[in-house]
């Protein structure tokens, strides 16, 4: 392992085989469209400085060419930031990490400014992000600054109040306050502690570095594996913290890592086979959607990773070969199947190429095993090719299907009674018949390009009676031969003593097989015995979806004719009895001598009056609509309103009256 993980370079083996490879690239245009995409400036700027830096960072490690121009928002927001007496340690530690690359100018007086109140948020911090965001904005004017005198008075007490914060499984607490603990705020915490050493004034006691070395190894033993080998770190949720994920949370463990290794001269001996499944946790993610995923991917390549491959981040490999050492048939524990053999290097596509297949390689499933070689050794130090690499790979081909033949055998001595050739590869109209004494014999061979017997993975033979049931058959074999025979005699019950015309379908399939078939042979007439008053019935075939939820029929109703009307004249005499009440009624009004000497003279009570009258004439036309033409709801809702009419002006009219009664009586 090398001494410096900032310098860990990781070899991604693309292996071209009969020029049918697909060259798979990790970081490529479409990472630079997204890129542009999820971080498109609001108005020109973004929300915070945060995610200028972000933006800016990814930016500068793809080399997008069309990228929008920040650098003139970027350092108006920094100027604004670092001259705000009210900016926080962690608005100054993103002013400062932009400004890493924007490169904007900040006076002598500010930047004295920015160290004393950064070292006075050390000395007052009392979380992990506290002293995350004072010691590294520390260290970023450090860096910016050459003029500038920042260290740190006591690094050594400030490293063992960082290190308070950590747990024996190699995880991390944000605050003494909280119990839980964090692989994401390991990583903080590492990049802390690599900022602290770099401040410091003097040593810092190398028994702290080593425990902190066993903290980083006991971190690893809680890293989770994909079934591809890729690993990545991930965190449960953390009370009082939003959940990061395993990009986020896999990007600040490698950025504490690098940081650390960084300014240590300790060996942290990590495993080397964890670094590669690092490596292929963030190659394999694809383009995330998020832009903090985003963000965390292409900062973790570029710094912790550095991919030795031209296609990933632009970087050249070392002199190498790739070799292969070993092919085995998939399942197979046997010897591999080629010997060693290096593959050609092609400079133009530089990629490694086998030009032609071991003759021991035929149609099937293999596991080929390569291996990656320095030429020099030195460049182990900087170097990790990982463990031998396995790659499934499948041969296909056409595979020659010969000798085909179907027949109907004497069940007792076993000769042939009629026997018809096949031609599998084409269409098929076999007819043929027999009985229970009988048996069916179908057989082929199947023979690889290079003259080996073939093995599908599926050999069928389908019967399908007339009434839809239908019956399956595995078909056999022994070397290139393969064989079944039908014997009807054993099969009558399974048949369910159903007589007729069966159909017969072979279906032989592989994916390295391409020349799969599913072919119609023909049709048997099967004469079988009468079922037995217990023999079973066939089963109930299924329902076609389609009949069952399809379009119905349509439904055409007729309906009653009307029944005949009375003769109009007898209608109209009955209309006149009904109208005889009204009339009586009016008569009976006239003989009481109505009139109208109490109506009132005065013009609101006789507006009243009025009003009554006619509220009482539009319930009786109401109620001639409701014969005519409104239903019970309309006549009820319209009746509601004109009541509430009747009762106010009712009220008036008869109280009106009555005051006018007690006038007469008490005069």
């Amino acid at each position: 392992m090398a001494r410096r993980l900032a310098g860990f370079l990781v070899l991604l083996l693309v292996v071209s085989i009969c020029e049918a490879a697909f060259l798979f690239q990790p970081i490529s245009d479409s990472h630079r469209s997204a890129a542009l995409e999820l971080f498109t400036p609001d108005h020109g700027s973004f929300k915070s400085l945060e995610e200028t830096y972000e933006a800016l960072r990814t930016f500068q490690i793809l080399g997008t060419e069309k990228k929008p121009d920040l650098t003139a928002t970027a350092c108006r927001s920094i100027s604004e930031t670092v001259g705000s007496s009210s900016s926080t340690a962690k608005d100054l530690f993103y002013a400062l990490k932009a400004n890493s690359i924007t490169e904007c100018k900040i006076d002598k007086k500010a930047s004295k400014g920015i160290i004393s109140r950064l070292n006075a948020a050390v000395s007052g911090a009392s979380s992990l992000l506290d002293f995350y965001y004072s010691v590294g904005g520390l260290v970023l004017i450090k860096d910016q600054s050459s003029e500038a005198d920042v260290h740190l008075a006591d690094a050594e007490g400030v490293f063992r109040s960082v290190k308070a914060f950590s747990q024996s499984d190699g995880r991390w607490r944000y605050s003494s306050n909280n119990p839980e603990s964090s692989a994401f705020a390991a990583g903080i915490a590492l990049e802390t502690l690599a900022g602290i050493v770099s401040l410091a004034s003097s040593e810092i006691d190398q028994s702290l570095i080593s425990t902190l070395k066993n903290d980083i190894l006991k971190l690893f033993d809680s890293i989770e594996k994909y079934d591809d080998g890729a690993l990545y770190f991930d965190d449960k949720l953390v009370d009082g913290h939003e959940y990061q994920g395993p990009v986020s949370t896999t990007s600040s463990v490698l950025r504490g890592l690098t940081a650390f290794a960084a300014v240590t001269a300790e060996n942290l001996n990590l495993p080397g086979d964890k670094m590669l499944g690092l490596a292929k946790f963030f190659l394999g993610i694809g383009v995330p959607g998020d832009a903090k995923d985003f963000f965390n991917q292409i900062d973790s390549l570029a710094y912790s990773l550095k991919v030795g491959v031209s296609t990933v981040l632009g970087s050249e490999v070392p002199s190498l070969t790739v070799k292969l050492v070993g092919a085995f048939s998939s399942g197979s524990k046997d010897a591999s199947l080629v010997e060693s053999e290096e593959l050609n290097f092609d400079k133009t596509s530089g990629l490694h190429i086998l030009n032609d297949l071991p003759k021991s390689i035929d149609v099937g499933s293999y596991t080929f095993v390569f291996e990656v070689v320095l030429h020099e050794s030195n460049h182990e130090e900087v170097y990790f090719t990982g463990s031998q690499t396995k790659v499934p790979i499948s041969v296909t081909g056409l595979i020659k299907i010969e000798n085909s033949e179907i027949a109907v055998l004497d069940s007792d001595l076993g000769s042939i009674e009629s026997q018809k050739k096949l031609d599998l590869a084409g269409k098929n109209a076999i007819s043929l018949s027999a009985n229970h004494l009988q048996k069916l014999r179908l057989s082929f061979q199947l023979t690889t390009p290079r003259g080996r017997s073939f093995k599908p993975h599926q050999a069928f033979l389908k019967l399908r009676h007339e009434s839809k049931v239908e019956h399956i058959f595995v078909v056999g074999n022994s070397g290139k031969q393969f064989e079944i025979v039908l014997n009807f005699l054993g099969l009558v019950e399974k048949f369910f003593y159903l007589s007729g015309k069966y159909d017969m379908e072979l279906t032989v399939g592989d994916a390295a097989m391409e020349n799969s078939l599913l072919v119609a042979i023909g049709h048997i007439e099967l004469d079988l015995p009468e079922a037995p008053e217990k023999a079973p019935r066939p089963p109930p075939q299924p329902v076609d979806p389609y009949s069952r939820y399809g379009p119905k029929a349509e439904i055409t109703h007729i309906f009653r004719a009307p029944e005949k009307r009375p003769p109009q004249e007898l209608s109209l005499a009955f209309l006149g009895l009904t109208i005889l009440p009204l009339l009586g009624f009016l008569i009976g009004l006239l003989r009481l001598g109505v009139n109208l000497k109490n109506f009132p003279p005065k013009p609101v009570p006789a507006t009243f009056a009025v009003l009554f009258h006619v509220g009482i004439g539009a319930v009786l036309l109401l109620y001639v609509f409701f014969w005519v033409k409104l239903d019970l709801f309309q006549t009820l809702k319209l009746l509601g309103f004109l009541g509430v009419f009747l009762v106010f002006v009712g009220h008036r009219i008869l109280s009106h009256l009555a005051a006018a009664s007690a006038k007469l009586k008490s005069a």
